[in-house]
């Protein structure tokens, strides 16, 4: 019986130490843990101080830069030369289209150094504002569409909540007006105000202001017609087109307008022509390049973007693009010697936009493609050989020769894979801003091509905001 009993104890003792071994145990185990979780902790306080330094050294180098580049511009604006200046220089930047092209960039630099440091501020707006922006909200600010085709209603007089709602959804890059949108002078200024005020991003507000029978606010609001552009043409005196558009320039900036696709820069080479008429300035192509120039010029410089078109040229066409394919069987050389001589005077003048025409070129582009959807016409002959570095935009999408043959979403998704980087009035808008975005994430198109052409528009929005710094 007592060695039972001493065996009880000797299993009770044994019992106790191994508790106080295990409890042992726990404590360094959590000792070990705590110990773990302070590292943890101190490294990441270390971490925290040195990006903390970091950023602050960061923004101290932005403030600096920001502050040297202020005063650069305000030194060159008060007439300063910038030590190293020369008269001319041209800076070639090949820059990936998305289409495997390279395109060369020119900028041209003053006495003063300003347009090249201005150019080197204004991409550097343009990629902060663009890398800050959704897909949706860079494919919307591509297309130019009417009031109408973003809201809903049958004639948009005034902008309310249906478009402020539309624009918050939809920061289109443009809105385009017509003569039923315009009533008076009060209504006009209202709406469009509004209007850009709906926008998260800036947007062209555009106009047909040709003169004569396109003249959509002077005929909506009455106003005195500057006349057609052939009877200006036939005076040979080119200040009458600059003196022309500088009338025209001026009253839409008076009513919130900055984008006027016009001049027409159409050689009127076949006299039963239909589309053009008497809105080309002529059938003398020199004649026509000149009086061009002088336009743009005339627009420009009351705060228009002067829209050229229609690249390559209307001006031997026999049927009407609003109604169906128009085809110019001409080849590349006689284009040359004609038609794109108004286009080439108007890319050595500075140009800022073009709108390319749906004629289909077949000695050109191989087949009936609408020009607006060729990379021959768009990619390689208006960017690669003639040196366009501006905005390209296609001609109406919702006409004959596209709507026939192709849909919205089609449409507009080989209009960007051509070269161009805006689309104007697409036959169906939301069906072709959802097939663009589409196109992006299935990777047809890459986000790198949309940027591209919303750097393009961007440098024209956004110009005169760093251009006044």
């Amino acid at each position: 019986m007592k060695n039972m009993q001493a065996n009880d104890m000797e299993i009770e003792v044994l019992s106790k130490e191994e508790k106080r071994e295990m409890r042992r145990q726990e404590r360094m185990r959590k000792q070990k843990r705590a110990i773990a979780v302070l590292i943890v902790l101190v490294l990441m306080l270390v971490g925290i101080v040195v990006s903390a330094v970091l950023l602050i050294n960061k923004q101290k180098e932005t403030k600096r830069q920001q502050q040297e580049v202020q005063e650069q511009i305000a030194s060159m604006n008060s007439g300063e030369v910038l030590e190293e200046s020369v008269a001319t220089t041209e800076e070639h930047i090949a820059e990936e289209d998305g289409n495997g092209i390279e395109v060369s960039e020119v900028t041209e630099e003053n006495n003063d150094g300003t347009d090249i440091v201005e150019a080197k501020v204004l991409d550097e707006v343009v990629e902060a504002i663009i890398s800050e922006m959704t897909l949706e909200e860079k494919v919307a600010g591509l297309f130019v569409v009417t009031p109408e085709s973003i809201t809903g209603v049958n004639t948009a007089v005034q902008a309310g909540e249906g478009t402020k709602s539309a624009l918050e959804k939809y920061p289109v890059g443009g809105l385009v007006y017509f003569k039923k949108n315009i009533q008076s002078e009060e209504q006009i200024k209202e709406m469009v105000k509004k209007s850009i005020s709906f926008c998260k991003y800036p947007m062209f507000i555009a106009v047909d202001e040709e003169g004569g029978e396109v003249a959509r606010l002077a005929e909506g609001l009455k106003l005195e017609n500057i006349g057609s552009m052939a009877d200006i043409g036939s005076t040979g005196d080119t200040n009458n087109a600059y003196e022309a558009m500088k009338t025209v320039g001026s009253y839409m900036t008076s009513y919130g307008f900055n984008l006027n696709f016009a001049p027409v820069a159409d050689v009127l080479t076949n006299e039963d022509n239909v589309a053009i008429g008497d809105r080309s300035f002529g059938s003398d192509a020199n004649v026509v390049a000149g009086m061009v120039t002088a336009a743009i010029n005339g627009l420009e410089e009351n705060g228009v973007t002067a829209c050229v078109k229609h690249f390559p040229g209307l001006g031997d066409a026999s049927e009407d693009t609003h109604n169906g394919l128009v085809v110019i069987d001409k080849s590349l050389d006689e284009l040359k010697q004609t038609e794109l001589l108004p286009f080439i005077s108007a890319i050595e003048n500075g140009a800022n936009m073009i709108m390319v025409g749906h004629m289909a070129l077949p000695q050109i582009v191989g087949d009936n493609t609408p020009a607006t959807m060729s990379k021959e016409v768009i990619s390689e002959l208006l960017r690669s050989e003639l040196g366009f570095n501006g905005v390209v935009i296609t001609d109406a999408m919702n006409m004959a020769a596209i709507t026939e043959y192709y849909g919205a979403d089609e449409a507009a998704i080989r209009a960007f894979r051509a070269g161009a980087d805006m689309v104007l009035m697409p036959e169906n808008f939301e069906t072709a801003y959802n097939g663009v975005i589409e196109a992006v994430k299935e990777g047809t198109i890459s986000e790198e091509r949309i940027n591209n052409s919303l750097k393009r528009v961007f440098r024209i929005k956004y110009a005169d905001s760093v251009g006044s710094e």
